[in-house]
């Protein structure tokens, strides 16, 4: 074997570079994340061929010393830390002090600076080609901030060079640091140039207009006028942003953007979180979109996990996790219909109809008092409070009179003091499946079984939850081996797991007897079951399968329950039925993610009919 020796200083940097610079987006990243740090207000980016030619950032920030222009090439070299106690309370989006020193190690570096604090009219400039002794510095004219140019990329690295994607494809992933950045630092202006042309110029936005706007640019349009704006502060947290409504959802999780103290990342206790959040109202096989900031003690995070920062670990993830599961299902529930008729809610799941999909859930039943006040019907077939799956009163069509029938029932308007409500009144059924209304805005279509299928669900969970779990004893409990983790776990989550229950008892430092399940899941694969239970158990703190399993059961029986296709409804059954959409959470979506309604404003009515052109 070869003997033991220390690397040269270059060849440790090159190799060390490939922790940071993986690509012309990396490079991007850690320049834009420095000039943030130095307390930058304009960021002024230019490109070419995809960043592999040059990247050149321009910023005016606090600039940097004469004295340590060299030094910031310097592996292990910040301003940002000076002890542990620092590093436990990280505010700063970079703290290494390995970017500079790994990109000019792999490129042609180019350094200009102008502190704040310096006394001299002149700027200084340090050129380097990946070398340290041939670097000089030079003076030169430079206003207050900092310039930083990196040419030839991976010049001295060819095998590394050979890796990199065609030109279009390695700037659309600058274009992409450069979006999630400026989403992070709303008072700071960007601006980004490839090869001579503008692609982007954001102001800074201060004001929520103006906020909303740059979302706008960088997520589109049709992302805004189909979101929930949402602020919640508990326990010495914040989260705030705008949530996708579950009928905008995506092919592709393309448009998730989740920032921790302005600094976005990617972590398997927020992914898991929003999943739950969105259970009951996505559509299979689809994803959410979102922007969201949540705001918490420095103390309570720790950023310092993975060299590229996108990754943190939470100090308590169960308290942030169920923070915000709680936050986003309650404001997906909590939409207001007035809040959702504007917008085109249908585009990215079936296309741009021009219809719109509002999301009917009121914050506050009362809302709608003055429509149940002046508005009664002679029997709701869709209140049945029994305690058993609720049933739907079929009505006979040879005995429904002539002034309630459908057919008949056109110019049917129960007249009201307090205006028309948001789903408006029905005017008919068309085809056994959907019921046409007039709303304020225009025409309502409502898929009656989707809507009845919600409407159930929702008062059968209700209805569950207000009765303790029914446990099963097993009369042979079942032993069965796991590993020592899984063990270790069970001793530490027994109560929570009571709570669900689910008893179990260790019988050994890899085994553990099943006495008790949930009665209403004693058809299931018990240990398939207990081992998820361990294993959510142990990734996130805590287990939301046995709920799910048991919202599983009652959203099949609520489907099953529900008025089907082809059955004849009068028109105080529609009305009823749109009446308790009115009030029912989640509304907007079935039970499976499908939506319930759509709207067809009276302008685009007009556009389809050429009317007033």
């Amino acid at each position: 074997m070869n003997r033991i020796s220390v690397l040269k200083q270059r060849l440790a940097d090159q190799i060390a570079a490939g922790e940071v610079v993986e690509r012309p987006a990396s490079v991007t990243k850690e320049l834009l994340e420095n000039s943030l740090d130095a307390g930058a207000s304009r960021l002024d980016l230019v490109v070419d061929q995809g960043g592999v030619k040059r990247i050149l950032l321009k910023d005016d920030g606090s600039g940097i010393h004469r004295e340590d222009l060299i030094l910031a090439l310097s592996r292990h070299a910040t301003s940002k830390i000076k002890s542990l106690e620092d590093l436990e309370r990280i505010s700063s989006l970079g703290f290494r002090g390995e970017a500079l020193a790994s990109i000019s190690s792999v490129s042609r570096f180019n350094i200009t600076s102008k502190s704040d604090e310096s006394d001299e009219e002149t700027a200084w400039s340090l050129l380097t080609d990946s070398r340290e002794a041939d670097a000089k510095i030079v003076p030169i004219s430079h206003p207050v901030g900092t310039t930083v140019e990196v040419c030839d990329l991976f010049f001295n690295t060819p095998a590394r060079r050979k890796f990199l994607k065609k030109e279009k494809t390695e700037f659309a992933r600058i274009d992409e640091v450069l979006k999630r950045i400026s989403l992070s630092r709303f008072d700071v202006k960007f601006s980004l140039t490839h090869n001579n042309r503008n692609i982007h110029f954001l102001p800074a936005a201060l004001a929520a207009e103006d906020k909303e706007r740059r979302v706008a640019l960088v997520c589109g349009r049709p992302f805004v006028d189909n979101s929930i704006v949402i602020d919640i502060e508990r326990a010495g947290m914040r989260l705030w942003g705008w949530v996708g409504m579950p009928t905008f959802s995506r092919s592709q999780s393309d448009l998730q953007y989740f920032y921790v103290n302005g600094r976005i990342i990617k972590d398997r206790v927020v992914s898991h979180a929003v999943k739950q959040a969105y259970r009951d109202v996505l559509f299979h096989g689809r994803h959410p979109a979102y922007v969201l900031y949540l705001e918490i003690p420095s103390e309570g995070v720790d950023v310092n996990v993975h060299p590229t920062k996108h990754e943190v670990r939470f100090r308590d993830s169960r308290l942030v996790h169920d923070f915000l599961f709680s936050g986003l299902y309650n404001s997906l529930a909590d939409v207001r219909p007035e809040a959702s008729l504007s917008g085109n809610r249908n585009e990215a799941l079936f296309g741009d109809t021009g219809a719109t999909q509002p999301s009917f859930s009121l914050k506050s039943p009362e809302a709608l008092l003055s429509y149940e006040q002046n508005y009664s019907v002679s029997q709701n077939v869709f209140l049945d409070q029994r305690r058993d799956l609720p049933s739907f009163d079929y009505v006979d069509n040879s005995e429904i009179s002539s002034e309630k029938s459908i057919s008949n029932g056109f110019d049917y308007r129960p007249g009201i003091d307090g205006g028309i409500p948001p789903l408006g009144y029905a005017l008919a059924q068309l085809h056994g499946i959907f019921i046409l209304t007039q709303t304020n805005a225009g025409l309502g279509i409502v898929d009656m079984h989707a809507a009845h299928e919600r409407i159930v669900y929702e008062r059968m969970k209700v209805d569950f939850e207000k009765e303790s779990i029914i446990v099963q004893t097993l009369l042979v409990p079942i032993s069965m081996s796991v590993s020592r983790a899984e063990s270790a776990c069970l001793e530490d989550h027994k109560e929570d797991l009571l709570a669900i229950g689910i008893e179990l008892e260790q019988a050994g430092e890899e085994s553990i007897v099943i006495r008790q399940i949930p009665a209403l899941l004693g058809n299931a694969n018990v240990e398939e079951l207990v081992r998820d239970v361990l294993s959510d158990l142990m990734q996130f703190g805590l287990s939301t399968l046995v709920n799910d399993r048991k919202n599983e059961l009652i959203a099949t029986m609520a489907c099953h329950g529900s008025v089907r296709a082809n059955r004849q409804l009068t028109l105080e059954e529609m009305n009823a039925l749109l009446r308790d959409m009115e009030v029912t959470e989640r509304s907007g979506q079935c039970n499976h993610g499908r939506p319930t309604w759509i709207q067809l404003t009276t302008e685009q009515l007009n556009r389809f009919f050429l009317r007033g052109q």
